[in-house]
């Protein structure tokens, strides 16, 4: 499936591209190259033209190299997370589900990015974009992981709060680095 149905069938169609997605195989590097990659060039295309429009190019050209490592970044962590605490949830244990499960959750966010050049309705669309983020890793568990009912919550929130806590410290870093050699110029 080319990338642009995959989008647009788990964004308007999810429980029916979870059974979809089920049937396929993937590695978790094929995930990164042809879905997480391609996706993450949205927020960092979208950091590079507001700043364009509002600030700074070299501003903007940091804001787009930390939103590209740090999606992907996001996604190894979170793969590995996800596939670290799926027998805790009676879920299955597969590094290459779990990166389907994580990796095609970030649609929402990416696609929702794209809103992000109207600063106002960005933060918004920022928002909603995680909300449905966590729909969809939610709606995942079930047919990638194979996560019981009863346990898919508790999955759900523990894959997000790590995530959460990996943008924070992710964030801190890459500004800490990046904006500081941007301040010094």
């Amino acid at each position: 499936m080319n990338l642009i149905d995959r989008v647009k069938n788990i964004l308007l169609s999810p429980k029916t591209e979870w059974q979809v997605i089920k049937s396929e195989t993937t590695s978790v590097s094929g995930m990164l190259t042809s879905y997480v990659l391609p996706l993450s060039i949205i927020p960092g295309a979208i950091a590079l033209l507001s700043s364009a429009f509002w600030g700074s190019i070299n501003y903007g050209l940091i804001m787009a190299i930390i939103a590209v490592v740090g999606a992907i970044i996001g996604f190894y962590v979170g793969t590995y997370v996800a596939d670290a605490l799926a027998p805790s949830f009676s879920s299955e244990k597969n590094l290459n589900r779990s990166a389907q499960l994580v990796g095609y959750s970030y649609t929402a966010s990416a696609v929702a990015s794209i809103l992000g050049i109207i600063p106002i309705l960005g933060w918004l669309a920022a928002l909603a974009g995680f909300a449905y983020m966590i729909y969809l890793l939610y709606l995942g568990t079930s047919p990638i992981k194979n996560t019981p009912e009863d346990k898919r919550i508790g999955y759900t929130i523990v894959i997000i709060l790590v995530q959460v806590v990996l943008y924070f410290i992710l964030s801190a870093i890459f500004t800490s680095l990046f904006l500081r050699s941007y301040m010094v110029y």
